[in-house]
């Protein structure tokens, strides 16, 4: 069972201006990330540990961020993230539409995981992403989360539940 995760960070782990409590109903912890500082969800961060360690899946980074989250976020909120791939938007799948989805396209055609979860908070306002999407069905998840207040519990438990199980 080969499965990847694709994971953004900005308004999927690091939330655009939280506010109040997070998803899980604690506060949200801020970090120092080199470049900014950061606010995220401890239990977030423990539950993409948790996935990252479960056979057969693949964590791939998906962000502008690209090499800097392994660098610096990661060590900054305790994700074990650090030796995860990147996808750069210079890479060979460089050109017209959203450089995230020509960089996952050719991740897949390279790595041809079984299944395959991306989570980005832009996915429901990427409309080639969303027809893309439906044609590969139940091999893939999509969670587009809400950019105010990142991965909630619930996607986090869909994202957990979709890798550890059957395709079909």
């Amino acid at each position: 069972m080969a499965r990847t995760l694709y994971l953004d960070v900005d308004g999927v782990i690091c939330p655009f201006g939280p506010a109040g409590t997070t998803g899980w109903g604690s506060p949200w912890r801020t970090a120092d990330a080199g470049l900014l500082p950061v606010a995220y969800a401890a239990e977030l961060v423990a539950g993409l540990n948790s996935i990252s360690r479960q056979p057969g899946v693949r964590c791939v980074w998906l962000t502008s961020w690209e090499e800097l989250a392994p660098r610096y976020l990661c060590p900054a909120i305790g994700l074990d993230g650090g030796t995860w791939p990147w996808l750069s938007a210079d890479g060979p799948a460089s050109g017209d539409g959203w450089w995230k989805l020509r960089a996952l396209q050719a991740d897949l055609e390279a790595n041809a995981p079984d299944a395959v979860a991306w989570i980005d908070d832009q996915l429901d306002h990427e409309a080639e992403a969303g027809l893309w999407a439906r044609l590969l069905g139940p091999r893939l998840l999509a969670v587009s989360p809400d950019p105010r207040h990142g991965i909630s519990p619930a996607q986090l438990q869909s994202v957990t539940t979709f890798l550890a199980g059957p395709v079909f």
